[in-house]
């Protein structure tokens, strides 16, 4: 059986991975570019199936212990006066007391703490060649090191480095939803706490969330563009005034965020969209996480489907050697990955209408809560049962 792994990617499903591939005995190696577990980040959610792997890795306790606890999401018109508010489970389909809501930084790192005595972890590098000659992969990384292994999973994100170099170029997998955004920290000058503000015209929303009552808060400026502005991606500057370029005039508290966002130290832009690939395998490398199956922010799930994902592929790689494990990877999780990213089109209604007439809709479905699309939400985001625990011996 296969048992030398090298996984890239330390955010959720790298870790994720690297602790259950551990515990069946594999020999586990992870890659990450950046020079340490990233901290930070706005809130994550685990909901159903996530909640119950978070327990079988004896984190569950702990992630309670780091809940954000939102309480209401609160939406204002263009000229600021409130529409609505709401809890977040009437938007999101959560389940108030059985969900877990904490910050990005704090899941991962617990998810790396239960880890890093059991596997390597190979920080501040990355994998520039792979080499799949049918008896192992062999691995070049940009330190100069070359080692070979029996499997390589690409857990590396939206914009895999690992699936481009095995499974081509990006834009083949790359569906663009319509959106761009970017992401900062901002000071808390409006007092927010434990909730979210969020400002909507059509075709642009900007929001303020506070996840306790410390003097900062995450900023988000997301607007609607036809084509993805690739150009970009390579100039921070570029960024900062295409992003600007859109909330031209915009009241509310935009002006203020627009110049906070162009001085931050901590922006992150890119676009909105989802991986969607028929086939998450080739040869000894598979793909994890937002590198196989990426649902973008709108769907909400993209946390919980990584912790998901990495407990059924370690459970099948436990039984069998990788063609069958990755065929039974795909058999038990698509149906219920492809469902969830199908969950974004709500999600953008709701978050960032797009026209007059979609920003209508939103609005008559905040003041009836039977037209939110929780329910719907909710029934997808439990959809699944996981395989019961292996019994690990020796």
């Amino acid at each position: 059986m296969s048992r030398s792994v090298l996984i890239s990617g330390a955010s959720i499903a790298g870790p994720a991975l690297a602790y259950w591939l551990s515990r069946y005995g594999f020999t586990v190696t992870v890659v990450e570019k950046a020079s340490a577990v990233r901290g930070g980040g706005y809130p994550i959610d685990a909901r159903g199936p996530a909640v119950e792997v978070l327990r079988r890795m004896g984190l569950l306790e702990a992630a309670r212990e780091r809940h954000v606890a939102t309480r209401r999401i609160t939406f204002l018109d263009a000229g600021g006066a409130q529409l609505a508010q709401i809890e977040p489970e009437e938007l999101t389909g959560g389940v108030a007391g059985q969900d877990i809501e904490l910050r990005r930084g704090d899941l991962t790192d617990l998810l790396y703490g239960a880890v890093r005595d059991e596997a390597e972890f190979r920080f501040g590098d990355s994998i520039t060649t792979l080499d799949d000659h049918g008896d192992g992969v062999d691995v070049t990384f940009r330190s100069g090191l070359r080692r070979t292994f029996d499997l390589v999973i690409g857990a590396d994100g939206l914009h895999s480095n690992t699936r481009t170099l095995v499974f081509g170029p990006e834009k083949q997998f790359h569906h663009y939803l319509g959106y761009c955004f970017a992401g900062f920290t901002a000071p808390n000058y409006l007092g927010l706490s434990h909730e979210a503000v969020t400002w909507t015209v059509a075709g642009r929303t900007a929001t303020l969330y506070a996840t306790d009552d410390s003097e900062r808060m995450h900023g988000f400026l997301s607007f609607s563009r036809e084509d993805a502005p690739l150009h970009a991606f390579a100039d921070p500057a570029a960024q900062r005034d295409l992003v600007a370029s859109y909330f031209t005039g915009d009241g509310w508290e935009v002006p203020r965020l627009v110049e906070t966002m162009r001085s931050a130290d901590d922006l992150f832009f890119d676009v909105v969209s989802q991986i969607r690939m028929p086939v998450w395998s080739k040869g000894r490398v598979v793909l994890a996480g937002d590198a196989a199956h990426a649902t973008s922010f709108l769907s909400g799930q993209g946390s919980s489907l990584a912790l998901i994902g990495a407990y059924l592929l370690a459970y099948e790689l436990a039984d069998a050697e990788h063609p069958a494990a990755f065929a039974a990877y795909d058999r038990r999780a698509r149906e219920f990955m492809t469902r969830n990213q199908d969950l974004a089109p709500a999600g953008a209604l709701m978050l960032s209408p797009r026209t007059e007439e979609e920003l209508a809709a939103r609005n008559a479905a905040l003041r009836d809560p039977d037209g939110l699309p929780a329910e719907t939400s909710r029934e997808v985001h439990s959809n699944l049962t996981l395989p019961p625990e292996r019994v690990v011996t020796g």
